[in-house]
């Protein structure tokens, strides 16, 4: 059975991408592990001014201490820091952008939660997710499962017990389907956003929602539909931000048939100004990209 390695390999990755991308998801070992010793919150605020889990510090601290030691590492900027990490020993230029524990309100009831990584080439986080030379995520379910992107379709792995992930689907493309996750309170969700979501519950839309984005995406991948975290009234930049969440997930959505957007422009096109730049999200099957789309558009006439 093919495991990373092989494809990373066959798939034409140089030397330092490979293990990059092998170093960052074999991490999924010590943090399945710390789950256990980590449920509960801490007494720290991240950036956004918002409570982490222990898990939140304990994943970020872990993965940046062994990207640092790495020297693989020109740049690294985590949803959990204030700033971007420079490490002037790195022998390579990749640039990271990660959310260590996407999901972490959910681990003290057992839910799918995961960490999100975009790598860049050139040193530099600041740029636009069409830039990225690999995305991923690691699922932390039933199964650890990899998915993964290096700009040659989407690929998903699951990890055995002797530490090694072994191919689980290849060639992954999200279908046409009807599911539909949506955050944001309804009574501040925009008009725009409010007409979308009606006009698919009407055509037998069904609603997928965890509170764990990457856990939500991973089910609009697998049967189609689409994940959305739109502008909330008073808050027109939603929720997400666009380097840790949109932008790798978008990459990997992109790779699989799939597409992202804010409702007016693809996201991946996007020029970050800052590393903490939120963004509203919709990213899921083309057809219902397109029906957003549309919506706005409606609206905008």
């Amino acid at each position: 059975m093919t495991t990373l390695h092989d494809y990373l390999e066959s798939a034409g990755c140089d030397e330092g991408l490979t293990t990059l991308i092998e170093l960052i998801a074999l991490q999924a070992v010590p943090i399945r592990e710390a789950f256990i010793t980590h449920q509960s919150y801490a007494s720290t605020e991240n950036v956004y001014g918002e409570q982490q889990a222990a898990m939140d510090t304990w994943a970020d601290e872990r993965i940046t201490m062994v990207l640092e030691e790495s020297g693989l590492v020109r740049e690294l900027s985590s949803e959990e820091q204030d700033e971007i990490r420079t490490f002037s020993d790195a022998k390579y230029d990749y640039a990271v952008v990660m959310d260590p524990m996407d999901g972490s309100s959910l681990i003290q009831t057992n839910l799918a939660v995961g960490t999100i990584v975009g790598i860049y080439d050139g040193g530099k986080v600041l740029q636009p997710g069409r830039h990225q030379v690999a995305a991923l995520y690691m699922l932390y379910g039933p199964m650890t499962t990899l998915t993964i992107t290096v700009g040659k379709g989407v690929y998903i792995f699951a990890l055995d017990h002797t530490g090694v992930y072994r191919l689980l689907e290849a060639e992954v493309r999200m279908p046409e389907g009807n599911l539909y996750g949506t955050g944001g309170a309804r009574p501040d969700w925009t008009d725009e956003h409010a007409e979308f979501i009606t006009e698919i519950e009407k055509e037998g839309a069904k609603l997928r929602y965890t509170g764990s984005y990457v856990a939500d995406f991973h089910q609009i991948l697998k049967y189609g539909g689409i994940y959305c975290y739109p502008a909330l009234k008073g808050k027109p930049d939603g929720k997400l931000r666009l380097m840790y969440e949109a932008n790798p997930i978008g990459f990997i959505a992109e790779q699989a048939g799939g597409a992202i957007t804010n409702g007016r422009q693809n996201l991946l096109d996007v020029e970050p100004g800052t590393a903490h730049q939120r963004t509203p999200i919709y990213v899921g099957s083309m057809n219902m990209i397109g029906r957003v789309r549309e919506c706005f558009a409606r609206r905008e006439a």
